[in-house]
């Protein structure tokens, strides 16, 4: 078995299973990425707690495997060749696990990048639109009396819920019939626009019904109810 002493991060949150892939979060529309993927897969896992309420995040032990200081971050004992690898960005690590378990991503190569395609649509589009939406909508810059950086992103976030609904029209899943790491990616921020944003009337989610039904759908799946709460914040 690999040694995981040797990566700092393990200084401040020690490993109990130093066997299992060890999961560095919180439960944002990022880190439920990680955690839903690992329960979908049913890959072992440790998940350590990383507070924003205390600078987790900005620690010398969590910048050595994180450098961009964001959550999630993973180290798994087992990577590729046998030997210990860390990840951040949640995007990578879905690719990665995906590849690691041999689901939840299409096998044949044509497949493939059209998954990560719609990942990456997720990870220049969504998340970083409706992310800003959420931060003139709900915190301080609710409070800005100029409206028109908030209707700035209501507009792009109307237009990227727009193009999501027309891929899903007359389709179970963004590719089809397969749930993918790219369902995985996209609705945890859908979830968080129209929940914690408070920002479904804003966008008029209304008129985007295969967003919502697809979202329903999401959130039905044990694996993702059960991840949306990971790790559980103290």
């Amino acid at each position: 078995m690999n040694d995981l002493s040797v990566f700092p991060v393990t200084k401040k949150w020690p490993a109990q299973h130093p066997e299992r892939l060890q999961l560095y979060s919180l439960p944002t529309p990022n880190g439920v990425k990680a955690s839903i993927m690992l329960e979908e897969t049913g890959l072992p896992y440790e998940v350590h707690l990383v507070s924003f309420d205390t600078n987790d995040q900005m620690t010398p032990e969590f910048l050595s495997i994180s450098p961009n200081n964001k959550i999630p971050a993973i180290l798994d004992p087992q990577g590729p060749d046998g030997k210990p690898l860390s990840l951040f960005e949640s995007g990578a690590i879905l690719i990665y696990l995906a590849d690691k378990s041999k689901q939840f991503i299409p096998q044949d190569p044509a497949g493939r990048y059209e998954t990560i395609q719609w990942l990456m649509f997720q990870m220049g589009g969504i998340g970083p639109m409706f992310g800003q939406l959420g931060f003139f909508n709900k915190f301080a810059g609710k409070d800005y009396e100029d409206k028109r950086p908030r209707d700035r992103y209501v507009a792009e976030a109307k237009r990227l819920l727009g193009v999501l609904d027309r891929r899903l029209e007359g389709r179970s899943w963004v590719m089809g019939d397969a749930y993918t790491i790219a369902d995985i990616a996209i609705f945890p921020w859908v979830r968080n626009l129209i929940g914690f944003y408070e920002a479904g009337e804003l966008v008029g989610i209304a008129d985007f019904p295969n967003v919502t039904r697809v979202l329903d759908a999401f959130v039905a799946r044990p694996a993702v109810a059960k991840g949306l709460d990971i790790p559980k914040r103290n």
